[in-house]
């Protein structure tokens, strides 16, 4: 479990809660805008097609490394409405810099 400041992020066995599927290949995340509902448990699932990446979601003080072939999944309760970037914090080559996409939290 990943603990910053009241955001729990973890994954449970049987967990109830909806899948979000987001894909990383060089240079973008697919979708780039993802949208949750306030209070709502999610889960991202997150996969890579080429390179290892990274997914750094800073306002929700998630982040975990993308390993291609393997799901990595973050579960997030979000409790404030609003558009958060994520983005990719692993270098995977030039372009790299214009990797982030966008959570939009509404009520």
């Amino acid at each position: 479990m990943v603990v910053i400041g009241t955001l729990r992020a973890y994954v449970m066995a049987g967990d109830p809660a909806p899948i979000i599927k987001i894909s990383a290949k060089k240079f973008e995340f697919i979708p780039a805008v993802v949208t949750l509902k306030l209070g709502q448990a999610m889960i991202l699932e997150l996969t890579s097609q080429d390179v290892i990446m990274g997914f750094n979601a800073p306002y929700f003080g998630v982040r975990t490394d993308i390993v291609p072939g393997k799901a990595q999944q973050l579960r997030i309760v979000p409790n404030n409405v609003g558009e958060f970037t994520y983005l990719c914090d692993v270098f995977c080559g030039d372009g790299h810099e214009n990797m982030s996409g966008k959570i939009i939290v509404v009520a």
